[in-house]
């Protein structure tokens, strides 16, 4: 099934798929990346993917894919916070990628946390590979969503779980009304001024206000056979955790 969200791309007037696209996307952002998450999100971001990864700490999993794994944050944090043996991290921007190695080199982790290319849709790890399964803020940026669930599922070990940690649209009147004007207004002109390219944070609000939130997305969940589902929403709402177990 096709979802409203696989048909938003970054650049209106490129011939490119969304794939392509996002990747172009990133590798032009990579440079400024961290530093305008931590700078349009105050630093909350950090503490966002840190509650994401406690999702996972009874499960104490040795082996963990981060798929869209940027530049290496929740690579890193996972790490941190529950010492797996192995993690890998997959994406489709070498841009992203190449500053994660960086990062990563810089806390001698290179044995830990290995960052490969790699498409979310078409996962190049056998069946059931992996205790856990983490994406931050990207599962927005897969051009056919039950696909990339269908592959994070099928590489999952049976008892693992499935971590997702996306942005949503606050319930909140006032809030919303808030978060309207930040994401619409005070975001894109950040991107344009901060990273050069309001195209990559137009495209950031332009993707949320089309992605399936909240139950709809444990519903898809649910249709390609994850169980166990459920959902916490953080902050007001303006993000929320999915989780669910094969």
């Amino acid at each position: 099934m096709a979802f409203e969200h696989d048909t938003i791309t970054p650049y209106k007037n490129d011939a490119g798929s969304k794939k392509e696209q996002v990747a172009k996307m990133f590798d032009q952002i990579a440079s400024r990346y961290d530093f305008i998450n931590r700078f349009l999100s105050f630093g909350t971001d950090v503490g966002w993917r840190k509650k994401a990864i406690r999702q996972l700490k009874d499960l104490h999993p040795k082996t963990v894919l981060d798929v869209a794994t940027g530049t290496g944050d929740v690579a890193l944090l996972t790490y941190k916070l529950i010492r797996p043996e192995k993690i890998i991290g997959i994406d489709i921007s070498e841009g992203m990628l190449e500053l994660g190695r960086k990062k990563i080199a810089r806390k001698n982790l290179g044995q830990v946390i290995q960052l490969q290319s790699g498409d979310s849709e078409a996962i190049k790890f056998g069946d059931a590979s992996f205790d856990a399964v983490t994406v931050a803020f990207g599962v927005r940026n897969f051009a056919n969503l039950e696909k990339g669930l269908s592959e994070m599922l099928r590489v999952l070990k049976p008892g693992g779980k499935a971590v997702i940690l996306e942005f949503s649209k606050p319930k909140s009147r006032g809030i919303r009304i808030l978060y309207n004007l930040y994401t619409r207004i005070v975001a894109p002109q950040a991107g344009r001024m901060i990273a050069k390219n309001k195209d990559a944070y137009q495209y950031l609000n332009n993707s949320i206000e089309a992605f399936p939130e909240g139950n709809a997305l444990l519903t898809i969940m649910e249709s390609v056979g994850f169980t166990n589902v459920y959902l916490k929403p953080l902050s007001f709402g303006i993000c929320t955790i999915y989780c669910g177990n094969k």
